[in-house]
């Protein structure tokens, strides 16, 4: 390993630090990959994991310190302690990805059952191996498919319960939130466009959607399909975007031949 070059040690050093491997295992990885780390990261997430032995008492003990004095539940007061003690701010991403291990049904609360059961399934039972797998979950928000599986979750863990829809203060919170990790540069006005215009609940569809139409309609929206099957909303939004002076209406040839 001595006689790698600077570039190649340093990449070597990220992979470990970001997936918890050997540096050996990181050395095969990336020599494999021809030292492209997104493709030794795409190899290794494809990867079915051995999962860590947990101590079962020691998951007890974590769960009792985060636990509510009035409900067998961690309420927000313990999520707050239990972010303290993982050096994270509450409002970090980090902590919407644990909750989509922990399978948490609603914001601010952990069941019992998810708080083990998602500690487990990221083999750690102490306060200091959940810290080292923080950058382990940030590094899943780079997966595509595991992006489309913490944004789906979103929308039910951040809606009300009981509520169909997701309130909009809180839709527009959360794609802040995820999509300054995707740098969709359309986030803002999409937020603004909703206040303006909308002012109402957003639905499952219209959540799901969006995600499809940052991925796929580039910024300047020349691939925009009118005819596709968009939601209104997203339609309108684009309506928003020329109306506004955002995009050049000569920018959308099949907008430019249709209207």
């Amino acid at each position: 390993m001595n006689k790698l070059g600077r570039g190649h040690r340093d990449k070597v050093h990220q992979f470990m630090t970001i997936t918890g491997t050997s540096e050996k295992a990181a050395y095969q990885a990336l020599k494999a990959s021809d030292w492209h780390l997104e493709g030794a990261f795409d190899a290794f997430y494809s990867q079915p994991q051995p999962k860590s032995y947990t101590d079962a008492r020691r998951l007890e003990d974590l769960y009792n310190r985060y636990k509510d004095a009035y409900a067998d539940m961690i309420m927000a007061d313990g999520i707050t302690l239990l972010c303290s003690d993982i050096l994270v701010d509450h409002q970090d991403i980090v902590m919407l990805v644990l909750s989509w291990h922990m399978k948490a049904a609603t914001m601010c609360e952990f069941s019992k059952q998810e708080f083990i059961g998602g500690l487990q399934s990221l083999g750690v039972d102490s306060i200091e191996k959940l810290r080292e797998k923080i950058p382990f979950m940030r590094s899943e928000l780079k997966d595509d498919q595991k992006f489309r599986e913490i944004y789906n979750f979103a929308f039910g863990w951040a809606k009300e319960k009981g509520q169909k829809s997701l309130a909009l203060d809180t839709a527009i919170g959360m794609w802040q939130l995820l999509f300054a990790e995707k740098h969709w540069p359309l986030v803002d006005h999409w937020c603004q466009f909703l206040q303006a215009r909308h002012n109402k609940a957003i639905s499952r569809d219209t959540w799901s959607q969006l995600l499809e139409f940052a991925k796929t309609v580039d910024p300047q929206l020349s691939n925009y399909d009118v005819d596709g099957a968009w939601p209104y909303l997203i339609d309108e939004f684009v309506e928003y975007l020329i109306e506004n002076g955002i995009i050049q209406k000569g920018q959308l040839s099949d907008w430019t031949q249709k209207h």
